[in-house]
């Protein structure tokens, strides 16, 4: 696939808190909370199984795209999960038509391996709807929105009564205080938020790395690092604890999951 990195290696065991029966399909997967809830929905729903995540990642930064996040934790969230990943590298300054090529390498082959449906953790943004129906419907994949169209505060305050947990690694300046850059995804930040910002972030006010919840059969290992301010955003780079990861290897040598 021109542009896609390897599937990451996620662990064969099975995950208990997902579902494992129905029709086949793969998730354009963020890492964040919208991705996190939706692919909840649909294994609670029992329609779909998510066979695969697909992720695009800054080729010249090595980090996922727009949020931030470091791949080496990208790839150590879709082991703790438990579904595997390809990554599609695309460079920072990155065109529609580049993009469009890039991903359309990676539907081709979906398609191609059986699957006939992508779903997305969108919710209101008509026109973002539309435009992924139109790209691809020219692989003739089905689109599959969970979510959408669902109260954006009920949506945020489910995901906190469900046990999610997520910290906030991306935020747009232009709305939000850079202070909100490595918080927890919690009732005081939703508190906290200034009128007229979505509690989803849906109009891209922010975005999240989810590390632990429902999907999960561990946590994901980290610690919020440096926030760092660069094109009218701030990042918060999250480093990998590698103690506590090494802590849980050993556990489960002993037959532990950590």
């Amino acid at each position: 696939m021109s542009g896609a990195e390897p599937k990451s290696a996620a662990s064969a065991a099975v995950n208990p808190n997902l579902n494992t029966n129905g029709e086949a399909i793969a998730m354009c997967f963020s890492g964040g909370k919208d991705s996190s809830l939706a692919l909840w929905e649909i294994h609670r729903a029992s329609r779909y199984v998510v066979s695969s995540f697909l992720t695009t990642v800054n080729a010249d930064f090595d980090r996922v795209s727009m949020h931030g996040v470091r791949r080496t934790l990208l790839r150590e969230q879709s082991r703790a999960i438990g579904i595997p990943m390809t990554e599609v590298a695309v460079p920072r300054v990155c065109t529609n038509a580049v993009y469009e090529r890039e991903m359309g390498h990676a539907f081709a082959r979906l398609h191609a391996s059986g699957i006939r449906g992508v779903a997305f953790g969108d919710i209101f943004l008509e026109d973002l709807r539309t435009y992924r129906e139109d790209q691809l419907a020219a692989w003739n994949l089905e689109c599959i929105f969970p979510l959408w169209k669902q109260d954006t505060g009920k949506l945020a305050r489910r995901f906190i009564k469900a046990g999610f947990e997520a910290v906030i690694v991306c935020v747009n300046l232009a709305v939000l205080d850079v202070a909100f850059a490595g918080r927890r995804f919690d009732e005081a930040f939703l508190a906290d938020l200034p009128p007229g910002v979505d509690p989803c972030g849906e109009n891209g006010e922010f975005h999240t790395f989810v590390f632990n919840g429902p999907i999960f059969r561990r946590s994901v290992c980290m610690s919020p690092g440096e926030v760092v301010e660069r094109d009218d955003f701030a990042f918060c780079d999250l480093v990998p604890d590698r103690r506590a990861d090494a802590g849980r290897h050993r556990s489960q040598e002993k037959g532990g999951d950590g």
